[in-house]
């Protein structure tokens, strides 16, 4: 558990409980199980869209290459779990929680992709938490999915974390600061849809 501690302390603070007391409820169910499949997609694509756009940084390269391939195996772990369980996969409106986070990024290099970078480290750190908190309160099935992720997840938030502070070529404290305020302020902040990136859930989720 010494990566969990890590993200632990890496992040601002917890998922809020009344986020995890939403996602337990059993019809929050698919809801949480489709949204972690679109979740898991997009991390494939940002992954593959930095080696597009970053083709000479070779580090880069190789473990975004490996990180697109373990998110697209997740993909289709969430599609097999949903499946066996009578869940269509289909189209949701996504979280604000990542655009909040990509509205910060500057538009310079080298200062957008350290900012990416960041950001990739955050949401694979929060999505880390997430899953430890979510197992316990789930079934035996999908908790031991949850906790399995951990240290892949673990993985990803380390890679991107380190290429950020690679590329910079100076400390990044300060924009990591920067980033875990308002990464702390979207988890925290109430929000009217319940997503897996979601917000405390508003006064309407909760009566839901």
């Amino acid at each position: 558990m010494d990566a969990l501690n890590e993200i632990l302390a890496f992040l601002a603070g917890p998922t809020p409980q009344s986020w995890i007391d939403r996602a337990a409820k059993p019809e929050s169910l698919p809801i949480l199980l489709i949204d972690h499949a679109h979740c898991e997609k997009k991390a494939a694509s940002t992954a593959m869209n930095l080696m597009f756009r970053y083709v000479d940084r070779s580090d880069l390269l190789n473990k975004m290459s490996r990180l697109a391939r373990e998110e697209l195996i997740h993909f289709e772990q969430c599609l097999s779990l949903m499946e066996a369980r009578g869940i269509e996969y289909g189209h949701l409106s996504p979280a604000r929680y990542a655009q909040g986070l990509r509205q910060a990024v500057r538009t310079s290099e080298p200062g957008r992709l350290i900012d990416l970078l960041i950001i990739g480290a955050f949401i694979e750190a929060r999505s880390c938490e997430r899953f430890a908190a979510l197992a316990p309160c789930l079934d035996d099935e999908l908790g031991k999915f949850y906790r399995s992720l951990l240290k892949s997840e673990g993985r990803h938030y380390q890679d991107y974390l380190g290429l950020a502070r690679e590329y910079a070529g100076e400390p990044i404290d300060e924009r990591v600061a920067y980033f875990r305020a308002l990464e702390q302020a979207l988890v925290e902040e109430p929000d009217p849809e319940f997503r897996f990136h979601s917000g405390a859930p508003s006064e309407e989720e909760v009566a839901a």
